[in-house]
Formats: structure tokens, C-alpha cells, sequence
């Protein structure tokens, strides 16, 4: 699968939640302002095409609060030990929370960048 980006996805590690599909855990893996990316250690009944509610938990040094975003699922692709699936952003309630947690994402990437380190692997401010 050839996913087309126009802009970057920013790697997270906070938790998530799919409200009333998931009870297992579930990590944000990448986020940005339209979309995103959950891995969970169980298998989800996700649709394409439909509408989800996410509840995002942000790791402790993002200093941001837990907010929720509604999302459409575009992908799901299942492991034997895990399940990959992509949302596109549709509706932040709490929009700030939304965007403060976004662009701590992208300054711990800067910084991770200007050391020379992968974003993914950068410690936490």
C-alpha cells in the first residue's frame, strides 16, 4: 500500500482509545492535522469509510490534556499480533488540546532532527 502525504506525520506515543470498540491497548503511533495512525495488540471490528470517536491520551511530558477526536477509518491492516488502522480527521471538539498536542509533536521532531536523531527514537522533552 502507497500512502500519499502532502504534508508530515508527526510519531507519538501516546495511548488511545476507540470508544466502544477497544478494550485491549492501543498506541497513536503518527498524527498530524488530518490524519492518523493507531496500532492496538487486538484485533478491531473497524469499517472503512466510517465515522469512529478517538480518545487520545497524550504521553505526561506533552503537558496536554486527553482530548477526543472524531475520525473515518481508511485502513486497517491486521498482524498476527497487532492491528494497524488509518483515520482521517474529521472533528475535534477540543481543538486546542488537538493542535497544542500536534505541535509538541513537531517541536520534539525539530529537536530530534537537529540532533540527529529519528524522531520516533527521540527521548521526551
Amino acid at each position: 500500500m502507497i500512502i500519499k502525504r502532502k504534508g508530515a506525520r508527526y510519531p507519538s506515543r501516546a495511548g488511545a482509545r476507540i470508544a466502544g470498540l477497544m478494550m485491549g491497548e492501543a498506541l497513536l503511533k503518527d498524527l498530524d492535522v488530518v490524519g492518523c495512525c493507531i496500532e492496538s495488540s487486538m484485533q478491531a471490528d473497524i469499517k472503512s469509510g466510517q465515522s469512529y470517536r478517538l480518545e487520545i491520551i497524550p504521553e505526561a511530558e506533552s503537558k496536554v490534556g486527553t482530548f477526543e477526536i472524531r475520525a473515518e477509518s481508511r485502513w486497517v491492516r491486521p498482524g498476527e499480533y497487532f492491528c494497524e488502522m488509518g483515520f482521517m480527521i474529521t472533528a475535534s471538539p477540543k481543538g486546542r488540546e488537538f493542535m497544542r498536542y500536534v505541535e509538541y509533536l513537531a517541536w520534539r521532531g525539530s529537536l530530534a532532527a537537529r540532533n540527529g536523531v529519528p524522531a520516533a527514537e527521540a527521548p521526551p522533552a
